[in-house]
């Protein structure tokens, strides 16, 4: 599981959700793959995937009979496929997945008994320190999203500041019509600006 934690990293260092995954037979390593669906324009660009194709590749082979999979996160139904059509023997997964997990998580699709090919599942092997790669991974992502719109508004309103400059004709009778109108309506100015005190931002993104 170390292994697969080494390549998650690498999906991390490329900007993609970092989940790593190795496929050994005995104590031989066959492959590794990190996730990268982004960079690779590739849906089915997961971990176990990449671990799989360079297997096949490796042993020249679609059939990876009495190898395991390791890998970080708990395997989605596409990849929960592949691995039964590449007859993998074992499947160890550390973090469990509660929206797509096809171990246990949201469906078993190994607990099948109709399936021709049945791979046994270890789940929640260094659990808490893969889940802990995916937490910060989002925590920074989150981070970088708030901070990003930050300076998105902080230009908007330099922009604003800076077009059409009033005269002082102008500013000065603006000034003028502002005061008197601040005591002709002495709480406008603290209402309104109460108001767009409290309304609230853009949702924060998933």
């Amino acid at each position: 599981m170390a292994l697969a934690q080494a390549a998650a990293e690498e999906a991390r260092a490329a900007g993609e959700v970092p989940v790593g995954a190795v496929l050994v037979r005995g104590d031989e390593v066959i492959a590794k793959g990190f996730n990268h669906p982004i960079g690779a324009h590739d849906p089915s660009a997961h971990a176990e995937m990449i671990a799989l194709r360079a297997a096949a590749q490796a042993v020249e082979n679609y059939r990876l009979p009495g190898c395991e999979l390791y890998v970080t996160l708990e395997p989605c139904l596409m990849c929960a496929g592949a691995i039964m059509h590449a007859r993998i023997a074992r499947v160890v997964f550390g973090a469990r997945d509660p929206k797509t997990g096809a171990c246990g998580s949201v469906v078993d699709a190994f607990a099948n008994p109709q399936l021709n090919h049945h791979t046994t599942v270890t789940g929640g092997v260094l659990e808490t320190e893969c889940g802990a790669a995916l937490k910060s991974f989002f925590a920074e992502r989150r981070r970088a999203s708030r901070e990003a719109r930050a300076a998105a508004r902080g230009g908007a309103h330099v922009v604003a500041s800076g077009e059409a400059r009033p005269d002082a004709h102008t500013e000065t009778h603006t000034t003028a019509c502002s005061e008197a109108h601040a005591e002709a309506h002495p709480d406008a100015g603290i209402d309104a600006r109460a108001e767009a005190g409290n309304e609230p931002g853009p949702p924060e993104p998933l």
